[in-house]
């Protein structure tokens, strides 16, 4: 038996999961989470790695869905509820998925999906439960798959297997020092390993209550902290800045209030972008709490972490998680000395298996001695990791996201009114950085507003330009390669 389920039998009676229909037990999600995985069985006897996408809303359904795709031998695949159509089709085919489950919310987006490709379909409301054992799923065995955008223009799916995930927990269980009285508010995406496996599967490890919101709310969240019950936090810079804007437009009494309710809290964590120091010194001001800096990626959970006891420097990540071996290295893979920059490397039992599908992506991203490749540049500075950047200036770090700049160039270069394209991102105190594109045009002129509406058509939200400027032509070096460094001028 998997650790998580089995762990989750000794808190059958606890509290495991709060959101907007109630309140609901270990003991509940042990037996909702068994239905759905005998529901996709339906007779057979092991789902044997089968692909599972679920479109699924933050909380209950979502936990009992990600746990019945385990528990029935499948590797879960969980699709943002914000996709736009193409980002679905996309997921759908890359991943080769075999059945689909969905919230009713969500059914008119994935039915006409499910028939022309000839894809069961499953609601998390179906009622019958066909009876049966559940197979005993070995840990080495591939358990989930989450897309992230690398280098390259498509999103690529990041393999990790069960006993990878077990690891990824455990190194924050113990470095985090969690409890089962513990209780967090979780308003993270989950298809992001943040809220996957920082917040949701750390506090079902320990046997804490793990609450969620609709929707992030700078004055919902603010009124559930006040409620009493909740003591930790995880968010991403963006959401500490959109917080302390609410905060500010508080009354006096009000501001008292929640001041004197964050300096209870056990733990506040930010991370997935550079927390600017200036958010971090505001936000110590009203919550008396030193926000802990951590790293880490899609591939390989948290790698480094400012301590909970200690420490936690502003600007500097800290050290490595117990279990987990880093190097900085340079661009032959030869480690640097003490105190020079150099690429981030890790080894260890928390490291992804594989890129879905890829197998040449997944080769270049190891050493050939077997250390993962971060792609992210830093140094360690008295004894803790500072990042200093990403080695390639084609990703973009907006809101806690990773964004593929290549992947929007060639969304852009669909339209028929645009000839070429360049995007980058542009530093901004509350994104971190906000995309932005430059366009070189096939007319005389374009409509930005239909512009906008027609890529909110293409991509997700979040991966759509803010910002936009028009070009001749893009600066480009002697081989006709656009130089970012140089376009990020134009914007400023």
């Amino acid at each position: 038996m998997l650790q998580l389920i089995e762990r989750a039998e000794g808190y059958a009676n606890r509290t495991a999961i709060v959101d907007a229909k109630g309140e609901y037990s270990y003991a509940t999600l042990l037996r909702a989470s068994k239905k759905i995985a005998r529901q996709l069985l339906d007779g057979q006897t092991d789902l044997k790695e089968a692909r599972i996408g679920f479109m699924v809303m933050p909380g209950f359904d979502y936990v009992k869905t990600q746990w019945g795709i385990w528990r029935a031998g499948g590797i879960a695949v969980p699709i943002c509820v914000t996709y736009p159509t193409p980002s679905i089709l996309y997921l759908i085919e890359d991943a080769q998925i075999s059945a689909l489950i969905c919230a009713p919310e969500f059914a008119e987006i994935l039915n006409p999906l499910a028939q022309a490709k000839g894809l069961t379909i499953l609601s998390t409301d179906d009622e019958y439960a066909p009876s049966g054992y559940l197979p005993d799923i070995d840990p080495a065995r591939r358990a989930m798959i989450l897309y992230t955008s690398g280098t390259t223009g498509n999103p690529k799916g990041v393999v990790s297997k069960h006993q990878a995930i077990e690891a990824q927990i455990q190194m924050l269980v113990k470095a985090w020092q969690w409890q089962s009285e513990d209780h967090i508010l979780n308003i993270l995406p989950l298809h992001h390993v943040h809220g996957i496996i920082n917040v949701l599967s750390c506090a079902l490890w320990s046997g804490a209550s793990n609450e969620f919101l609709p929707k992030f709310d700078a004055a919902g969240v603010f009124h559930k902290f006040l409620l009493g019950k909740i003591n930790l936090f995880m968010a991403v810079p963006t959401i500490y800045y959109k917080l302390i804007a609410h905060y500010e437009s508080m009354s006096e009494e009000e501001q008292q209030a929640v001041s004197a309710r964050l300096r209870q809290f056990r733990l506040m964590v930010s991370g997935s972008a550079a927390l600017p120091i200036s958010t971090l010194e505001r936000w110590r001001t009203i919550s008396g709490q030193t926000l802990l800096e951590r790293y880490g990626m899609t591939e390989m959970g948290m790698a480094i972490s400012n301590p909970y006891d200690g420490e936690r420097r502003p600007g500097h990540i800290g050290q490595a998680l117990p279990g987990v071996e880093i190097r900085i290295a340079d661009e032959s893979d030869k480690v640097v000395n003490v105190g020079d920059s150099g690429e981030i490397q890790v080894k260890g039992p928390n490291v992804f298996d594989e890129y879905w599908n890829k197998p040449e992506a997944t080769a270049g991203s190891f050493t050939e001695d077997g250390w993962f490749r971060t792609g992210d540049i830093a140094l360690m500075n008295e004894g803790s990791y500072r990042i200093l950047g990403r080695n390639s200036v084609d990703i973009i770090k907006s809101g806690g996201y990773k964004i593929s700049a290549l992947e929007i160039e060639e969304v852009l270069r669909r339209h028929p009114k645009i000839k070429d394209c360049g995007v980058i991102g542009i530093p901004d105190e509350e994104w971190g950085e906000v995309v932005a594109a430059s366009l070189v045009l096939a007319g005389e002129n374009i409509d930005f507003e239909a512009l906008k509406n027609w890529l909110r058509e293409q991509l997700p939200a979040y991966k759509t330009p803010r910002k936009f400027i028009v070009q001749d032509d893009l600066p480009r070096n002697a081989m006709g390669k656009v130089t970012k460094k140089a376009l990020l001028s134009h914007f400023e």
